[in-house]
């Protein structure tokens, strides 16, 4: 990783430059968004250094975790917030609304093939921590399945006297009797591992126990785990994640593990990463080891038959899906020459295993061969699954899904389409090797999920349930458009407003957006949403950004690091559109984001605030010239770029929040919220933007909850809380 730091202040007139985004956005109608020449902001380091930009931030006490200072200003700002949130006449009732549907009995309870039969987590307001369940197919099949509970984390929560939170099981084909369970202390993303037995329902008395930590692993076989972990001291990269990979026999501590693969210190991303691929009856036919140098860019390795790595020569940018008949598949999110054949990004391939090693022992493979999909330019391969003699995978065109299976042939791959809906989104399920079928759903804004299992062999499905309707969907209807960005890219967006909408710009509209890490944000049935804020006549827009993975890795890779403020620009625009079409006006249009959404929502408050009246900004970075000192920024340095590096610390000097904000601005009163055991996106971030605007006399509201982590699961009980204060807030500053 480079390494390099800031020798020579950057020019603060650079710094205060007007950004791209303040120019014309194009819809129907044509609109400027107003840009503003503006001084230096008071609180901007007088060098980007690292030294300069900590000597310039008055609020580091807030990056201690559980520091004195940092729980008296979350203990404060709570107060003060749930006083403005719970205190509404709105709460109570949102807050009901919301309990009934994240609690609801007759939710569909998502299945997991387990062994012979059907596995489930289950939550609700009996069990805030869950259950984890088995039953048959068969019973699944039926109205009121018969579950057998397996384990009950309520009860392991209070016997213990731990908050767990249920963060998955992997269990070893091809009976999946034992599994590792992973459970979280609060809902951080690091994990204790115990290995389980589904056939006792008993921990197993000599099984594998792994401390707390941010693990990778997998099974290797009934004895053997391979393990990514924290080893002791020099192994763990910047980020916080591991470089080692270490095959542990049962009955061995760690220490004990011998090690089969390494990579460096310096590594970026989220770790490296062994992968097993087994057959129907369990056999092993590829071991990978995926090694990260950034956020994107890996090396894959695999393991031979004498138990050694060798390296596979797959471009740095893909994504390795599986293994069958002697293949690995993967996409390729750059192009790539194999063979003497290119495959352009975003590619679906399945060549022979044996023509991907250095040593090359196979016939060249031909196109037809290897090449299983190449997406258009408007298309997207979202989800794929790996079955014994073929695929499947959703296809998303221009943000709508469609699911496909693919069978290798003589001649090439055949394509064929399973019959779903028109405008909806299609999401995979778990699949069995070993029966052929898989479980896929749809859903849309306005139309609840359906299961569906997918008998791929035969061709068919079967409908498993559809969720109730959990909002009158009657009142709205769901309209694409495209609002043109600051360099003329068409920037697709759905809008769920009310039929009998009088363009008039009256309407209160949350804008939703996220653009970043090649995470597509299609369609989605948000019960929540509907209940608290359509059927009180509100709009929802989902803009389509760039930075997600809506149409491949192009629309990604376009706004990476020193392209950032296009996706800036991008939500500008669609709401500038937004309010140049009638259906809403600034003082109605509120943003929403969280995690890189709060990245986005930031930076657009202080951009232009002429564009919103409301914000809520939710586990969100926002200190951009130090994220990467705070755990684990260090490991998306392939999406924003190094601030150690004066080229790079420039650009995003020119969009971090934290330093933007400047005084006698017309800011909207924003709500920031995040959690204090989030150990993906540290709280720092939320707090020093919330304590910077207190000083600057800005309105705002800050509130932390003190459990649950990052993905916000840990307690439908507590989510329900959480979005009553989102939408009430909303209410206060869009329908007030």
């Amino acid at each position: 990783m480079n390494r390099l730091l800031l020798t020579a202040a950057i020019p603060a007139i650079l710094l205060a430059a007007v950004p791209a985004a303040a120019q014309q956005a194009q819809g129907d109608a044509s609109i400027v968004v107003p840009a503003k020449r503006v001084a230096t902001p008071p609180h901007f380091p007088a060098d980007l250094t690292p030294a300069g930009v900590r000597a310039a931030d008055d609020h580091l006490a807030l990056e201690q975790v559980d520091g004195a200072e940092a729980m008296a200003f979350v203990h404060a700002s709570n107060e003060k917030s749930l006083s403005s949130l719970t205190g509404d006449r709105r709460y109570e009732p949102f807050r009901q609304q919301a309990e009934a549907i994240l609690t609801a009995t007759d939710r569909i309870p998502a299945p997991s093939f387990l062994g012979e039969g059907i596995g489930n987590f289950w939550q609700d307001a009996a069990n805030p921590k869950g259950v984890w369940r088995r039953t048959t197919l068969e019973s699944y099949r039926s109205a009121s399945p018969a579950w057998r509970v397996l384990l009950d984390i309520d009860a392991l929560s209070k016997a213990e006297g731990k908050d767990w939170v249920w963060k998955g099981a992997d269990c070893l084909a091809p009976d999946e009797s034992r599994c590792l369970v992973s459970l979280s202390d609060g809902g951080k993303d690091a994990v204790v591992v115990r290995e389980f037995d589904t056939t006792t329902g008993l921990w197993v008395e000599d099984g594998f126990i792994l401390p707390e930590g941010k693990h990778r692993l997998e099974w290797l076989d009934r004895g053997t785990l391979l393990v990514a972990t924290d080893f002791g001291p020099e192994t763990l990269t910047e980020s916080g994640y591991p470089f080692i990979v270490k095959a542990l026999k049962r009955g061995q501590t760690l220490d004990q593990a011998t090690e089969v693969y390494r990579g460096d210190i310096g590594d970026g991303g989220y770790g490296v990463s062994p992968s097993v691929f087994r057959d129907k009856d369990g056999r092993v036919l590829a071991t990978v080891i995926t090694r990260p140098l950034d956020t994107f860019r890996s090396e894959t390795w695999a393991l031979g038959s004498d138990g050694k790595p060798y390296r596979l020569t797959l471009p740095a940018r893909s994504s390795v899906l599986g293994a069958f008949d002697g293949r690995l598949v993967f996409s390729v999110e750059e192009p790539w020459t194999f063979d003497g054949e290119t495959y352009a990004a975003g590619s679906l391939l399945a060549p022979p295993i044996a023509r991907l090693g250095e040593v090359r022992d196979a016939a060249l493979t031909r196109r037809a061969e290897a090449l299983v999909f190449a997406p258009g330019p408007r298309q997207s391969v979202e989800e794929v699954r790996v079955l014994s003699d073929r695929l499947v995978a959703t296809i998303y065109d221009n943000v709508r899904g469609g699911l496909t299976t693919f069978s290798p042939g003589p001649d090439g791959w055949r394509a064929t389409a399973l019959p779903t809906p028109e405008n909806v989104s299609v999401h995979l399920g778990d699949s069995s090797k070993s029966s052929g079928r898989v479980f896929y759903s749809v859903e849309g804004f306005l139309t609840p999920s359906t299961l569906s299992l997918a008998d791929i062999g035969a061709g068919s499905s079967e409908t498993l349930r559809t969720a109730p309707a959990r909002f009158d969907a009657s009142t709205h209807v769901v309209e694409q458009f495209e609002a043109t960005s600051s360099d003329g890219t068409k920037i697709p967006y759905f809008a769920v407003m009310p039929k009998d909408l009088v363009r008039d710009g009256h309407a209160p509209t949350i804008l939703f957006g996220y653009g970043g890490f090649q995470v597509s944000k299609p369609p989605a049935y948000i019960p929540e949403m509907g209940k608290l804020w359509l059927e009180n006549g509100g709009v929802f827009v989902n803009a389509n950004i760039r930075g997600g993975g809506e149409f491949g890795p192009t629309w990604h890779q376009s706004v990476l690091k020193e392209h950032r403020q296009l996706a800036f620009d991008d939500f500008a625009a669609v709401a500038a559109d937004l309010q140049a079409r009638g259906i809403t006006s600034p003082r109605r249009t509120g943003i929403y984001g969280r995690s890189n959404g709060g990245v986005l929502t930031s930076v657009s408050i202080t951009q232009h605030p002429e564009l919103f009246n409301a914000a809520v900004i939710e586990s969100p970075l926002i200190d951009m010239l130090r994220y990467h000192e705070l755990p684990a920024g260090a490991s998306w340095i392939g999406e924003y770029g190094d601030p150690r590096i004066p080229e790079d610390a420039a650009y995003i000097a020119r969009y971090s929040a934290y330093q933007q904000l400047r005084p006698g601005a017309e800011y909207p009163r924003v709500y920031i919220t995040t959690n204090t055991r989030d150990d993906r996106v540290h709280p720092g971030h939320a707090r020093k933007f919330a304590a910077r605007l207190e000083d600057m006399g800005y309105a705002h509201l800050y509130y932390e909850e003190t459990a649950g982590g990052h993905s916000n699961d840990a307690d439908p009980v507590a989510n329900a809380r959480r979005w009553a204060r989102h939408y009430v807030y909303l209410a206060q500053q869009l329908m007030d």
